[in-house]
């Protein structure tokens, strides 16, 4: 269907990917997958058209619609969120133009046997099929399930745009391109701004389908669940498998074992041979088979094994100062925001080494919860910290908050005090911020990377009970299995938001649910949370 041939991209000298070739064949859901950096994104744009690789193709036939979901785009106001979803159908009213139009032509035409003739029969045909199966007269009833499933409530229908903010506007975009259901669908981090139900009604829409799909998402567990095959852009070059990525990882693994046994066989053999040339390469009686190892030689081609990506970061949160038993008790908490109110009467106690998740649709209180742990707003109740709590916090804004015009060296070179500071480099080196890297600055940092020097900055100083909000947003997988398990070493009090429930599983032990303006309690993990919430919804 849309056919990739040999692309290469280059930025001032140096090469992104080069000679990239694959196909994405009808109902193909593809992971596309790297670290950050590597080209996902880029090669993303070059699909969707948005821009030219230095060298080579993307061809797909006239008919196919595709259509393209960017990590930031600019939103236009002056419709009501029901009015801008339903943009997603304007489309169709072309199409019905162009459908009479060609019946039209066919009516006044009488090359009844031409090639040309039999050729507008077909897209006719090819058009009128895919509009009649958008069945108009539903079209509202569409557009509510889309939004509804994407976490609108009806009282938003009719709100305008300009209400919302950046990741709510995403989510209005997102729907209209599943309604208007495209040949081929071009996700780039659609789960940055949804929640874990909505990820779920997302999951389910793809599934149910009949779209191809590429998408890049960091989020294991969605891209495990909706997607047949994957493609990683690593080190310049393209690994295609027709497996989920968790079980591409596993074949590639066997893939190079059995690669690198080949290599150390060749090169013992290759061993073997030299030895025998030089050892008789002036013995009349070996002459022939001298030449006919040095023949073979010439010929031969040497094994390759795949190269592996092996920089990674290294973190560890260093030893705790004790806390009070109960570093947060909340009780009777509430907080309005103009006469509307997000939660209220939350009481719990967290108590010394808990690992708990804040979890519930966007907009319930997770991150106003956090704020007034944090005492940066006013809220009704008591919120009380325990004896000697010092509390290590990231926002989800922190790492726009970053001083662009620093470098990476002097954001931590400026707020490092005591024996830390003859530690930095080391620190930063940790971080995947070594050599030259500590010396970019802030500005032209990737958001992968911005969140790993906020990290850096939890670190400076000694705390027990650290606070997340969203904290995997812009992380690739091997970096998020690294703070992961640098969270699950941590001996302090964790209080995590994420809507990332690979992340979450085997991290959290309680889950704080908010939804319906309360704060419930559940003593389990995010898995057994989740199955109860779908319980639920089936009862």
């Amino acid at each position: 269907m849309v056919s990739i041939d040999a692309l290469t991209v280059e930025f001032g000298g140096t090469t992104l990917f080069k000679d990239v070739s694959f196909v994405i064949n009808p109902k193909d859901r593809i992971a596309l997958m790297g670290k950050n950096g590597a080209g996902k994104s880029t090669l993303l744009k070059i699909l969707a058209g948005e821009r030219a690789a230095t060298r080579g193709s993307v061809s797909a036939p006239r008919d196919c619609t595709i259509c393209y979901l960017p990590q930031h785009l600019m939103t236009e106001d002056g419709r009501t969120v029901f009015e801008e979803a339903s943009q997603a159908f304007a489309h169709l009213h072309e199409m019905e133009a162009e459908i009479d139009a060609m019946n039209a032509e066919l009516a006044t035409r009488t090359d009844y046997e031409s090639d040309d003739y039999m050729a507008l029969i077909e897209k006719v045909a090819t058009v009128s099929e895919k509009f009649y199966s958008i069945d108009m007269t539903h079209f509202e009833e569409d557009v509510e399930k889309a939004l509804l499933g994407l976490g609108f409530k009806r009282s938003d229908f009719n709100r305008p745009t300009s209400e919302f903010s950046g990741g709510w506007r995403m989510r209005i975009e997102l729907a209209k391109l599943l309604l208007k259901k495209p040949d081929v669908l071009l996700l780039d981090e659609p789960t940055n701004h949804l929640d874990i139900e909505s990820i779920g009604w997302l999951e389910d829409f793809i599934i149910n389908s009949q779209m191809a799909v590429v998408v890049i998402s960091h989020d294991r567990r969605f891209i495990d669940n909706i997607t047949t095959r994957t493609i990683e852009v690593t080190l310049g070059r393209i690994y295609d498998y027709k497996a989920t990525y968790s079980h591409y990882l596993q074949l590639r693994k066997e893939r190079r074992q059995q690669q690198q046994k080949q290599y150390d066989d060749q090169q013992k053999q290759i061993a073997e041979a030299r030895e025998f040339i030089e050892r008789f390469k002036g013995t009349y009686s070996k002459t022939y088979q001298v030449q006919s190892k040095v023949k073979w030689l010439e010929k031969l081609e040497i094994v390759e094994v795949d190269e592996e990506d092996t920089s990674a970061l290294r973190l560890k949160f260093p030893p705790c100062p004790r806390s009070g038993n109960y570093p947060v008790i909340a009780e009777g908490v509430g907080k309005s925001y103009d006469g509307k109110r997000v939660f209220e009467n939350a009481s719990f106690t967290i108590e010394r080494g808990d690992k708990v998740a804040f979890a519930g649709r966007n907009g319930e209180g997770k991150s106003t919860m956090v704020k007034a742990i944090m005492k940066e707003i006013t809220h009704d109740g008591a919120l009380t910290l325990g004896h000697n709590v010092r509390i290590g916090y990231f926002a989800q804004n922190s790492a726009a908050m970053l001083d662009e015009e620093l470098t990476v060296f002097q954001t931590i070179d400026d707020i490092a005090v005591g024996d830390v500071r003859l530690q930095i480099r080391n620190l930063l080196g940790a971080f995947m911020f070594g050599g030259e890297e500590n010396q970019k600055k802030v500005k032209v940092l990737s958001g992968g990377e911005r969140v790993r020097l906020c990290m850096i900055k939890l670190l400076l100083e000694p705390i027990n009970l650290l606070i997340l909000d969203e904290p995997t947003n812009h992380l690739d997988l091997k970096t998020k299995d690294i703070l992961k398990q640098a969270l699950r070493d941590f001996d302090g009090t964790l209080i995590v938001v994420s809507h990332d429930r690979d992340f979450l599983d085997g991290l959290v032990t309680k889950v704080y649910e908010f939804g319906d303006g309360r704060v419930r309690e559940h003593l389990c993990g995010i898995n057994e949370f989740l199955e109860k919430k779908k319980a639920e919804h089936l009862s």
